[in-house]
């Protein structure tokens, strides 16, 4: 069972591990999921948004039609904090920035995505590094995404050249083979409760 970091009953805070789908896939092999197994003890629960498979970390979940639907808006409307950590390739220069970058489906390599200029939908990703290891050549970074497409981090930062350390999507061979999973965690989430109106904030260390 995934941990859960809170619960009552309008809402619950999952920490995911790498690895485990948010909702199920097709086909059989691809069944078991978050969703599957948080459901199985709190049966009212809802996703609202998710996690690549790959990336571990803070997802929230609604209990109910009515809790979905008020997340969900404030998912929408951007009133949802987010933060991530990474271990990328180099050091991105300069080490604060912002990535602007559309992205669409490239639908014939799903389920890749990419970037287009001229028929993507607006993307914004900040970033900070926080660390660099000279030795490894690679930068602890964190991420706070703006939007939230698919694949959004990844892609935004393969494409200024420093994709994610064990990215099998998006990384070169070498940066791939760097690190057994893709080094990229969901470590802040921030919300207003949508029962209470209470602003909280859950934290997640890295385990990498």
């Amino acid at each position: 069972m995934p941990r859960i970091v809170f619960a009552d009953e309008a809402l619950l805070v999952i920490d995911k591990p790498a690895g485990l789908l948010s909702v199920p896939g097709r086909g059989p092999s691809h069944a078991d999921s978050l969703a599957g197994r948080i459901q199985a003890e709190y049966p009212d629960a809802r996703i609202v948004h998710r996690l690549d498979m790959a990336t571990s970390g803070l997802l929230v979940m609604a209990r109910g039609p009515l809790i979905e639907r008020r997340l969900s808006i404030a998912f929408q409307q951007r009133q949802v904090d987010k933060r991530y950590m990474a271990v990328v390739a180099g050091c991105p220069q300069p080490e604060q920035g912002e990535i602007s970058l559309p992205l669409i489906t490239d639908w014939p390599n799903r389920p890749r995505q990419k970037v287009d200029l001229e028929i993507g939908k607006p993307s914004l990703t900040a970033y900070t590094v926080v660390g660099h290891d000279g030795a490894g050549n690679a930068s602890r970074v964190e991420l706070q995404p703006h939007t939230g497409r698919s694949h959004q981090l990844r892609v935004h930062m393969m494409s200024i050249g420093h994709p994610i350390l064990g990215d099998d999507l998006y990384a070169d061979p070498t940066s791939r083979a760097a690190a057994p999973r893709l080094l990229l965690h969901a470590t802040l989430l921030g919300l207003t409760h949508p029962d209470t109106g209470q602003r909280m904030e859950f934290t997640s260390p890295a385990p990498f």
